[in-house]
């Protein structure tokens, strides 16, 4: 199947050709034919299983436009995944003319997002606390709601928000359709489904490894007091590329970025302690490329969505599979290649083993000094050939020629100086 197969508006079908994509990942081909149906749904599904297409397309498809006020509500945990799928959401609607999606999140100044939905909003994606808020001050009518989704459920309930959720639930009509996307489906979830669903259809993608083949993940085993020794080393083979770095305590974060401040390399750090204000600001930095290292705990970087990390290195091994799964899913976005490294002390090797069953986790040792210093030497010498390949180096050869210079003497000099200065 691909997406022209579903009797859904040619707009949509444009937009999505637009966006690049063509056949459907599993959680689509089975979510979006029953979303379409009306039916209601909970469906477990990883990060970076193209979820949110799964339920915008049913959504969006009964969206009608004359009708200013909201729609469709989706809820997300947190303000850098309501950004990304209100973001989405809007280029799968990008044809469909005068259609509004507005994102309603804290650490933005509530009287824009007021103007916003006073004007009118076909689709309100938000934070459950901010959602809460706009009703309160009379911002935000759901009586006309058709559609609600829970994405992410799992993380919001473990949040605190349930009462949040169902605050807002039992503001919406309740003839609506409820579409519940969750990477695990806890009995808190399940609660939520038997209270607010009409007889909900289970879905559930699984495949015998959790985590996406594009990602090459390795472990290494380290003593405790040369894991930031390894961390380094590990930093060293990566060629100034996007490195995410996750620990499991805010405590863990500010040790690992300071330290690597010390170090010179160029990091920053978020964590839930953080204001929303500070943390969009080091996100943009790491967005923008001004810093190439962001140390993060999961919190913080749960439903971010930065196009281009390369790394994930697991600093402190991740509590579970889910989360392990949620944590090297920030790299190989939008069909790149990534790698995750994980480093594994004593004590942590039996949770760590229980992460390994569910995935492909090739040993590797931390590279040695002299294994850093060959890639140093070699990466130089594979932008000298790149240069040789493509550009006219003519004239400089003429100069060397000219002054009778051994050529091996001279690379071996240049080397030397690129290295050393």
């Amino acid at each position: 199947m691909n997406f022209d197969d579903f009797n859904i508006r040619d707009e949509i079908k444009t937009a999505i050709g637009e966006m690049g994509f063509n056949k459907l990942t599993p959680i689509q081909t089975k979510a979006i034919p029953d979303g379409l149906k009306g039916l209601d749904l909970i469906c477990q599904a990883q990060t970076g299983s193209g979820k949110t297409l799964a339920f915008a397309i049913p959504l969006l498809d009964k969206i009608f436009v004359p009708d200013k006020s909201p729609q469709a509500i989706v809820l997300c945990p947190t303000r850098e995944l309501c950004m990304q799928v209100a973001g989405e959401i809007t280029k799968a609607g990008s044809k469909i003319k005068k259609l509004k999606v507005l994102a309603v999140y804290g650490g933005q100044p509530i009287g824009k997002q007021t103007r916003v939905l006073k004007k009118g909003v076909h689709v309100v994606v938000g934070t459950p606390g901010r959602v809460i808020d706009h009703i309160e001050r009379g911002n935000l009518e759901l009586i006309g709601v058709e559609s609600v989704v829970l994405d992410e459920a799992d993380e919001m309930l473990d949040m605190g928000f349930r009462d949040d959720i169902e605050f807002i639930l039992a503001a919406t009509p309740r003839q609506r359709q409820t579409l519940l996307f969750s990477a695990t489906i806890l009995d808190e979830v399940r609660e939520i489904g038997e209270v607010y669903q009409k007889n909900p259809k289970f879905i559930k993608i699984s495949s015998n490894k959790r985590t996406a083949p594009k990602i090459a993940q390795y472990y290494c085993e380290c003593n405790i007091k040369d894991k930031f020794d390894s961390l380094c080393r590990l930093i060293e083979i990566q060629d100034s590329k996007l490195i995410l770095i996750f620990c499991n305590t805010k405590k863990s974060v500010n040790f690992i970025s300071k330290h690597l401040k010390k170090e010179e390399y160029s990091v920053d750090a978020i964590h839930g302690d953080m204001t929303q204000k500070a943390r969009d600001k080091v996100m943009n930095k790491f967005r923008n490329g001004n810093i190439n290292i962001l140390v993060a705990t999961d919190v913080a970087a749960r439903g971010l969505d930065i196009s281009g990390v390369d790394v994930v290195i697991n600093y402190d091994v991740a509590q579970n599979s889910d989360d392990y799964t949620h944590r090297i899913g920030r790299t190989a976005r939008a069909g790149r290649s990534g790698e995750a490294y994980n480093l594994v002390v004593k004590d942590e090797i039996p949770r760590f083993n229980k992460i390994k069953k569910d995935n492909k986790i090739t040993r590797r040792d931390a590279p040695t000094l002299g294994e850093i210093e060959n890639f140093k030497n070699n990466r130089i010498l594979n932008d000298a050939l790149e240069i040789i390949k493509n550009e006219n180096i003519d004239e400089y050869e003429k100069i060397i020629k000219r002054n009778d210079l051994d050529s091996s003497k001279i690379a071996g000099a240049f080397l030397k100086m690129l290295r050393e200065k």
